[in-house]
């Protein structure tokens, strides 16, 4: 068997949309009997019903994973965190797939996958930009909180900005979004608490030997972007800060069974080893797709 894995598919989206289902098409005819896919997050937005109408695109026979996203927390509506607990995995069972969070699954005689949408806690911030917390807490830099009436109580203290930091303009959308009624950092530690009972209960089966975790977000710095030269004051700089955690990785590494971690999220591949941890991020952007084929025995 093979797993198939991809991300950031991004359905909802205009331009994205032809992409997608183009890589999905490519992914279908590669697939060979018994394959199983799995989908790690941003498949589409989490109002409407372009998640649906993408995973209806899949004709895989095997296994058909799912791990949101944090765009499939996006909505109009008054609460993300009940759209992420209750309706979204009623809405993709429905669509004949396996909600991984919280509900890890023996793919292959001896091979586990697990999964989280993770989350961040703005560890990977860069401190060369200077920028306080209470401005990622927000997601709103200081030229933007600047332009903005809501976020004026941000520059009522600013000497803890620094000259770069001022400069950088830019919003993270989860701040528009995503309303989780709780602190990121709480909401990550929600996710990794559930992640480690799922991984602990693989690791006491003797009929597992390797897991394979998908996690949206970025778990480890050797997946991260490049960082940019301390000179540089960029939106994507001010961007970091949103895109995982190590704490993560931390996690991942304390199961030994974990041998393969697949991630999206940051729209930029990267392949590295991380302790006994093959680490891959799928680097599927709005512009272009791709997929990685996993033997699995």
């Amino acid at each position: 068997m093979r797993l198939l894995v991809t991300a950031d598919l991004h359905h909802n989206h205009r331009a994205s949309r032809p992409l997608a289902e183009d890589l999905i098409d490519r992914l279908n005819a590669d697939a060979a009997a018994g394959d199983a896919v799995l989908v790690v997050g941003d498949t589409a937005a989490g109002d409407g019903d372009d998640l649906e109408r993408c995973l209806g695109r899949f004709r895989v026979d095997g296994p058909r994973l799912f791990v949101a996203g944090n765009h499939e927390l996006w909505t109009a509506g008054p609460d993300s965190h009940a759209l992420f607990a209750r309706d979204l995995p009623r809405r993709v069972r429905a669509a004949g797939w396996h909600w991984l969070e919280e509900d890890p699954i023996v793919i292959s005689p001896g091979v586990a996958v697990a999964g989280t949408v993770g989350w961040y806690d703005y560890a990977f911030a860069l401190p060369q930009l200077g920028i306080p917390r209470r401005f990622y807490e927000h997601k709103v830099s200081p030229a933007a909180a600047d332009r903005f009436a809501e976020f004026a109580h941000l520059l009522d203290r600013t000497d803890d900005i620094s000259p770069a930091g001022r400069e950088v303009a830019a919003r993270w959308n989860d701040g528009r979004h995503v309303r989780l009624h709780r602190s990121d950092e709480l909401f990550l530690a929600e996710r990794l608490a559930a992640l480690d009972r799922d991984l602990m209960a693989l690791g006491e089966r003797a009929d597992v030997r390797s897991v394979i975790v998908g996690v949206h977000h970025v778990p480890f710095t050797e997946l991260m972007p490049p960082k940019p030269p301390p000179t540089a004051v960029t939106s994507r700089a001010f961007a970091g800060a949103f895109l995982g955690s190590p704490a993560i990785g931390e996690l991942l590494l304390r199961h030994p069974k974990v041998d393969r971690v697949f991630c999206g999220h940051s729209h930029l591949a990267a392949d590295a080893t991380v302790g006994n941890v093959r680490a891959v991020n799928i680097g599927s952007g709005y512009r272009w797709k791709t997929y990685h084929a996993v033997d699995v025995g």
